[in-house]
């Protein structure tokens, strides 16, 4: 029975790795004022007051209603950092789109830039092999539509002004994700298809906070990605592009995730379950703030695709 009303009181949004460190010091401070006036007429009552409430925070993660919401919407980003709270969202973009600090389940996170120590999307991807002049050149493609248009993975589309997949691309990127199975895909496969040398370290897919996939290697994240969905897009759309590209395999991780990123804006089909993919703006909400993004969604499972702040659209 008490594990049951338990389970009933306890709110995971709102507590542990989605705990709010200012909402629970203010709901703290709270808590105890009252128990501090309720104590002046009986310091048993005061106690039990200060003992319940205390239970609520732990629970539930607050004990004033609305307390996250006022949070989200008021506290200042300084204030937030000083709590360890980043204000920034977020945002799952795939392959080297990572932070350089640890991440929220304990393994290093490291990216293309983490400076003096050599990151692991850096140290393992192919590299040309004709001398040493060639391995330190990095080809830099041109912006992402000019290289679809350049691969003739994209075109200009039949009946509206943009540009959509050639029919060849999409062909070959169904194909791909057909032959992979999209439930069968493993860490291995993964980072094979993405350029790492999978012979002497392990891979691994996990997940990272509801639908968010995540890619390491010897635990060390190299890439996370809204969904499943998205890793299989990028999987099989980077074979595609080395199919396509003589130097596909000597891109930078974080040039990759770009391409990649962007060019599952032009699917039309979920890769996962075929249904149709719709475009809109979404919330993503953490502990303490929420932001509008831009998503790409699969309609039929709510797989997110691809997702964008829209703050930095109005910056731009």
């Amino acid at each position: 029975m008490r594990e049951t009303i338990i389970a009933a009181l306890r709110q995971p949004e709102y507590t542990g790795e989605n705990r709010c460190a200012p909402c629970t010091i203010l709901n703290l401070g709270i808590a105890g004022a009252i128990g501090v006036a309720v104590a002046r007429r009986s310091r048993l009552a005061g106690a039990l007051v200060v003992g319940l409430s205390a239970a609520a925070i732990y629970l539930r993660g607050y004990l004033v209603p609305g307390t996250p919401e006022l949070t989200k919407r008021y506290l200042p980003p300084s204030v937030l950092r000083l709590f360890g709270k980043e204000p920034e969202p977020t945002i799952h973009g795939g392959l080297g789109a990572v932070d350089s600090q640890s991440d929220a389940t304990g393994g290093s996170a490291a990216g293309p830039d983490t400076g003096a120590e050599e990151s692991a999307a850096d140290s393992d991807v192919d590299a040309p092999v004709d001398g040493a002049e060639n391995e330190l050149e990095q080809p830099e493609p041109p912006s992402p539509e000019t290289y679809f248009l350049e691969v003739d993975a994209v075109e200009p589309c039949d009946e509206i002004d943009d540009l959509c997949l050639t029919a060849s691309f999409e062909s070959a990127w169904n194909e791909e994700i057909d032959r992979i199975g999209a439930d069968e895909l493993d860490g291995e496969d993964a980072a094979g298809a993405l350029g790492f040398d999978v012979d002497d370290h392990a891979f691994e897919i996990g997940d990272h906070g509801g639908d968010a996939r995540t890619l390491r290697r010897d635990r060390q994240l190299i890439g996370n990605w809204p969904s499943q969905a998205a890793l299989v897009a990028d999987v099989t759309a980077a074979r595609v592009l080395e199919s396509r590209d003589d130097d596909w395999t000597s891109y930078e991780p974080a040039v990759k995730g770009e391409l990649l990123n962007s060019l599952r804006l032009f699917l039309e089909t979920c890769p996962t379950s075929g249904g149709a993919v719709v475009m809109g703006e979404e919330t993503v909400e953490s502990c303490c703030r929420s932001h509008d993004v831009i998503a790409v969604t699969c309609s039929e499972t709510d797989e997110r695709l691809f997702e964008y702040p829209v703050s930095e659209l109005e910056t731009e």
